[in-house]
């Protein structure tokens, strides 16, 4: 599934990296934590996140993320769109609570867990 796919399905609206939308989605993760993205992200993996800095477009750089969405309707501060844009990290922001929208990213398909 790709992110424009995703986009698509979850309403999620794009902020940055809108030219690799179409970006295989391998995986999802959920963290607030960097180190713990940096310790057990994989590349592929959306991000889902409430943090809003520039550094989430280095964790997601470093480990190849696929993008990253920020949830609760929190939007990113305007060096992390600058950032995102600079790096072509996808970013996006939902409406929906971290708990919904993983649920949702499962029911579409995606795992955490890669056999």
């Amino acid at each position: 599934m790709t992110l424009n796919d995703l986009a698509q399905e979850l309403g999620l609206e794009v902020r940055a990296g809108g030219s690799a939308l179409e970006t295989e989605v391998r995986g999802g993760y959920a963290s607030d934590l960097l180190s713990d993205v940096i310790a057990h992200g994989q590349p592929g993996d959306l991000w889902v996140t409430l943090q809003r800095h520039q550094n989430i477009v280095a964790v997601a750089s470093l480990k190849r993320l696929a993008g990253i969405v920020l949830v609760n309707g929190r939007e990113p501060e305007a060096d992390t769109l600058q950032k995102a844009g600079a790096e072509g990290v996808p970013l996006f922001v939902s409406a929906l609570p971290t708990f919904e929208l993983v649920g949702r990213l499962h029911d579409l398909g995606l795992s955490g867990i890669r056999t």
